[in-house]
């Protein structure tokens, strides 16, 4: 049995040209990096200056307030991918004690004590200064632009202030300041502005005016963000009560101090050889050393199983998910994780072991010699004590806005993808501080993210929410290399689907011969027997949700095998973009996710 063939068909080409290629979730974005590498910019300067734009043309599902990480390679050292460490810690006074005290089993999917300390502003401006070459002024120009003279607004952003609309009219007045300031929801296309935000980035081009260098000047926007305005107006802000999704009020615990504690930095990447190819994540305070593990689990068997467009092929793929993704909650976080013996072939070959010719559904973390395995709640469902009081009403826009367990689409986060001519490769995953993360504080015109949420209250887990010690963040994107250089960056929102889904397009490209357009669009599938990273944290055991397109065959040989199938229609899963890079003849190509038609990719 031989892989299957990729459909002739694409929604779009796979961009080709020699000058650069910039792909991410929104035109807008994605045309603002083109423009820079256009006029000399490089990758690095391409994706700060389409970075800010996704923070006003996406404000539901990333925002200044969040976070981000990314991984990247440069022209003049090809051979060592590189993190991008923009994941804040828990405030010093976010302890397991004083949640519990407040009457929480959960950290909060909204609300102020759900926020890790801001992290994304200062890591892009981090990467400018030291692989950029444009002037802070003018790789912000685009997200000021965007800010004050406004944009045309999406579809989603209504929908999503629609959702929340009630929350905002009775417990966050601030945002409804902000997204209904004439009392209803803008309509789709209507332009829309954020003089806050535009006058924030004013300010930090403002305070490098009088410094000698470059870099000294993005370091001035960089204190001043720490330890200046911005700080102080989040923390006061903060600091009054307001509604969480527990249903019940509470004040932050964020201070100034917290934000000044904080630097974003570089670090190595953790690595995994698969055919032939060298796939290259975050370290294990990040989900993506998961992917890595599903590559080693799958590289033990035929081709034959790698395909997920069979039912063989994506029932392997399922179960190997599954057993990955429990290493995760067990091992991984901000703390020593074993990753050497995690990704050891011995311990692929016991966790492959392990797949049947059954969906599993129980909860399989492995045996690491000298560690216990953190087994969290396992629980199917969850409502908070002060909501099921009043009649089940749940609490809108919690959780990361992605793709629901029943397949309803909510959004996502953001995804940004560029190469430059001269080799210089970046994928970044900005994310976190999304319009109902919590209240809009007036003075920025941006929240405080959530990322907390992804920590447990629970003792004894490597997650375990603690003052200082990063959230175990789902932002994960990806390099490809080739024989030393890199060749593809890659990535996708999605929470707990992002690397389920760039797997999807590893298998397809790399065993299957697919073009870049066509693994994004090939249909989608992804496994939801995995406890969720973000509130309220459930799990649904045996269950997979695939796209429609898989087809009957495939969608029926899942269920007989024992999966617990949801349909989320023909276009429903997967965010992908990606660009890539043949080292040798200097050809680049682009590809971006056609669902929601808002995806772009654009090149020459």
């Amino acid at each position: 049995m031989t892989y299957t063939a990729p459909a002739s068909f694409t929604t779009r080409p796979t961009l080709q040209g020699t000058f650069g290629m910039s792909a991410s979730t929104h035109w807008l974005a994605t045309a603002s990096a083109q423009a820079v590498l256009e006029r000399g910019g490089n990758a690095f300067d391409a994706a700060v200056a389409g970075a800010f734009v996704l923070h006003v043309v996406e404000p539901h599902l990333n925002g200044p307030g969040g976070d981000m990480t990314g991984i990247f390679a440069t022209a003049e050292n090809p051979k060592e991918p590189v993190v991008l460490m923009g994941q804040g810690p828990a405030p010093a006074a976010a302890t397991r004690e004083h949640y519990l005290a407040e009457g929480l089993e959960l950290v909060p999917g909204a609300g102020a004590l759900a926020a890790a300390v801001p992290a994304a502003v200062d890591a892009w401006l981090l990467l400018l200064r030291d692989h950029g070459t444009w002037e802070l002024a003018d790789v912000l120009a685009f997200a000021v632009d965007y800010a004050r003279s406004g944009h045309p607004v999406l579809g989603r952003v209504g929908a999503t202030i629609e959702s929340v609309a009630e929350l905002f009219t009775e417990h966050w007045p601030t945002s409804a300041a902000q997204w209904m300031p004439e009392d209803r929801v803008p309509r789709e296309g209507e332009i829309i502005r954020n003089e806050a935000y535009a006058k924030v980035l004013d300010r930090l081009i403002g305070a490098g005016a009088g410094a000698g260098s470059r870099a000294e000047r993005i370091d001035a926007a960089r204190h001043e963000w720490r330890g200046g305005f911005v700080a102080r107006a989040a923390a006061e802000f903060a600091a009054a009560p307001h509604r969480h999704s527990s249903g019940t009020d509470h004040a932050g615990v964020i201070t100034a101090a917290d934000f000044a504690a904080f630097e974003a930095g570089f670090e190595p990447a953790v690595t995994f050889d698969f055919r032939g190819y060298t796939i290259a994540k975050t370290g294990a305070w990040g989900q993506g050393p998961a992917l890595l593990q599903t590559l080693a689990i799958l590289a033990g068997f035929d081709d034959e199983r790698l395909d997920p467009s069979t039912v063989l092929g994506a029932h392997t793929i399922l179960e190997a998910q599954k057993l990955a993704i429990a290493d995760r909650e067990a091992y991984y976080g901000d703390a020593e994780v074993p990753l050497d013996y995690l990704l050891s072939e011995d311990y692929a070959a016991e966790r492959r072991a392990l797949i049947t010719d059954r969906a599993s559904s129980a909860f399989r973390p492995g045996t690491v010699p000298g560690h216990t395995p953190f087994v969290p709640p396992l629980r199917t469902e969850y409502l908070p004590p002060a909501l099921a009081g009043a009649g089940g009403a749940g609490f809108a826009g919690v959780g990361e806005p992605t793709v629901m367990p029943t397949g309803e689409t909510r959004g996502d986060t953001c995804h940004i993808d560029v190469v430059d001519r001269w080799g210089n490769m970046v994928s970044a995953t900005p994310s976190g501080g999304w319009l109902q993360s919590s209240p809009t504080i007036p003075e920025l015109g941006f929240c405080l993210g959530s990322r907390l949420q992804m920590t447990w209250l629970e003792e004894g887990a490597p997650s375990t929410l603690a003052p200082g010690k990063r959230p175990r963040t789902t932002l994960t994107p990806t390099l490809v290399l080739k024989d030393g250089k890199p060749v593809v960056a890659l990535g996708s929102p999605g929470g707990d689907q992002q690397d389920q889904w760039q797997l999807l397009y590893l298998l397809r490209t790399i065993v299957g011969g697919y073009t870049p357009q066509q693994a994004i669009d090939a249909p989608a599938l992804h496994t939801t027997s995995i406890p969720g990273s973000f509130w309220p944290r459930t799990w649904t055991p045996c269950g997979a949700v695939v796209e429609d397109r898989l087809g009957e065959d495939v969608i029926a040989g899942l269920e007989a095998r024992g999966h617990a199938v949801t349909r989320a229609g023909d276009w429903a899963l997967g965010r992908l973009s990606a660009v890539v890079r043949e080292p040798d003849s200097g050809l680049l190509q682009a590809a971006a996710n056609p669902r929601g038609a808002q995806g772009y990719a654009a090149g020459r």
